[in-house]
């Protein structure tokens, strides 16, 4: 019965993981109710084992149909993978409770501009960077990177709105290219978590299953239903992102 649960959440948020990111607000929470005697450290691994499927999926399903830009989903994901090895590793200096209030900040001014801006995302426009465009998207993905490995919660959004803010993508494409980045946040994450705290492959490859099926139907109904689907569907995560942490930085 645990296996059948956690399957249910991995479908769903590799679904809502594959059009804006965020599937960790759908998995993680379950797997902690589900799981209650297992290390949280170990969840997370877990998580990661699970995630990095649908994104896989999800990423190579885009691929497909959209032609992505090398110029920057390459080097944002390989600076991704340093960012989020680094970000990982600081954990255990630092409280990730301290980022809490400024990343509700900002997830407010994400969600806030991508409201009001009603054509943001919705085609291509002219980018904000025209000059070293590898060398901004690596900096994209080591700051965002570090991010994912540090703390987490609204990565996929993060990135979604920093492509689309300076590198003039529509919201699909955008989408797109944050799959490749955060494949190598998670593949930093697992390797981490595996030489760390340990992972429960069992449960985490049933639960990739599930999670690469709920990507493809999210990847298709992104692809049908285009970029006011997604800019959409970002908006809703985005909320349910700033409600949760409001709630957590309320409670001290």
């Amino acid at each position: 019965m645990e296996f059948l649960i956690l399957g249910a959440g991995a479908f769903l948020a590799g679904l809502v993981d594959a059009v804006v990111g965020g599937g960790g607000l759908i998995q993680l929470p379950l797997m902690l109710a589900v799981l209650p005697q297992v290390p949280i450290p170990i969840i997370f691994g877990t998580n990661k084992v699970s995630s990095i499927a649908g994104t896989g999926s999800a990423a190579w399903a885009y691929s497909r149909k959209i032609r992505l830009d090398k110029r920057i989903a390459l080097p944002a994901a390989i600076a991704a993978l340093v960012g989020a090895a680094t970000g990982a590793s600081v954990v255990s200096f630092l409280s990730s409770e301290v980022l809490k209030p400024l990343v509700l900040v900002m997830l407010v001014l994400v969600g806030g501009y991508t409201f009001l801006k009603r054509d943001f995302g919705r085609e291509k426009r002219t980018p904000v960077v025209m000059r070293h465009v590898g060398l901004i998207a690596a900096g994209v993905g080591l700051s965002i990177g570090f991010y994912d490995g540090f703390f987490g919660p609204g990565t996929g959004s993060f990135l979604i709105f920093a492509f689309v803010r300076l590198f003039g993508m529509d919201m699909l494409h955008a989408s797109a290219t944050s799959k490749v980045v955060n494949f190598a946040t998670n593949l930093s994450a697992i390797v981490y978590f595996s030489l760390h705290a340990g992972v429960l492959w069992k449960a985490g490859l049933f639960m990739a299953v599930a999670n690469v099926a709920g990507a493809q139907v999210g990847t298709r109904l992104a692809l049908r239903h285009g970029n006011g689907f997604v800019r959409w569907l970002l908006l809703a995560v985005v909320s349910v992102l700033i409600v949760k942490l409001g709630l957590d930085v309320a409670r001290g």
